[in-house]
């Protein structure tokens, strides 16, 4: 029984000491402002799916043809194979060729990644000129993301500091310590599939015109950061 009651006690003790803080503060004169601040960045990372398959040419080049010379391709424009080509995926129309006895048509899809918007340019026009036109905009992404997004929770912060002085200084007050932050997070439209400027043409078009590398310019990525903050009134 003992036992119950200084339980009993505790937990009302507790409880008390977390109202009588609650209290506390919310006694406290303060001024509450948010602030939000944003940035378009130039991504630095783009990632193509390039489609490798043998109806393109109506199966008269093999995948693994067309293949090795994506590879030669590829290196000619000083891309590392090794670090920026990786295989997705892989599939054959089985189905198609059981049920109409035709030929196999295999494909292949790899996702290839790139640092800027003139390299995809060149990527996507030297594939066409071997027969590979499925060329794809993955994703874009900036590298630096992360410490952007720190960059900008701080320039928040000034920011409603910045508004709560402007606020109170017709009031003859100043703005003390903050005692409340809350970040409201960040937002950033990491690019899925939208490209300004991309135009992949097909092959036929290919023999009647000699193109140059395509001027393609990717959105830029905004990068927004929100703030809210309580500042102590003296």
């Amino acid at each position: 029984m003992k036992k119950i009651i200084i339980t009993v006690l505790t937990i009302l003790f507790i409880s008390n000491i977390g109202f009588s803080q609650t209290k506390n503060f919310i006694d406290q004169p303060y001024i509450e402002t948010s602030a939000k601040v944003d940035t378009l960045v130039t991504p630095d990372r783009i990632f193509l799916t390039i489609l490798i398959t043998e109806k393109d040419t109506k199966g008269k080049i093999s995948v693994e043809e067309l293949e090795n010379k994506m590879a030669d391709k590829l290196k000619s424009l000083g891309i590392n194979l090794d670090n920026q080509l990786s295989l997705s995926d892989l599939s054959s129309n089985f189905k198609k060729y059981f049920l109409k006895q035709q030929d196999v048509l295999k494909s292949k899809a790899y996702s290839l990644l790139v640092f800027d918007a003139l390299t995809a340019g060149k990527v996507i026009m030297e594939l066409e000129n071997i027969n590979i036109s499925n060329v794809l905009l993955e994703k874009t992404e900036y590298s630096k993301i992360e410490n952007l997004k720190l960059e900008l929770k701080s320039k928040a912060i000034k920011k409603a500091k910045l508004n709560a002085i402007s606020m109170t200084n017709p009031l003859n007050q100043k703005v003390g310590n903050a005692i409340f932050i809350s970040d409201l997070g960040n937002i950033s439209n990491q690019l899925q599939g939208r490209v300004a400027g991309i135009r992949i043409r097909g092959m036929s078009s290919l023999k009647e015109t000699k193109f140059k590398p395509i001027d393609i310019e990717f959105e830029k990525i905004k990068v927004e950061s929100e703030i809210t903050v309580k500042f102590k009134l003296e």
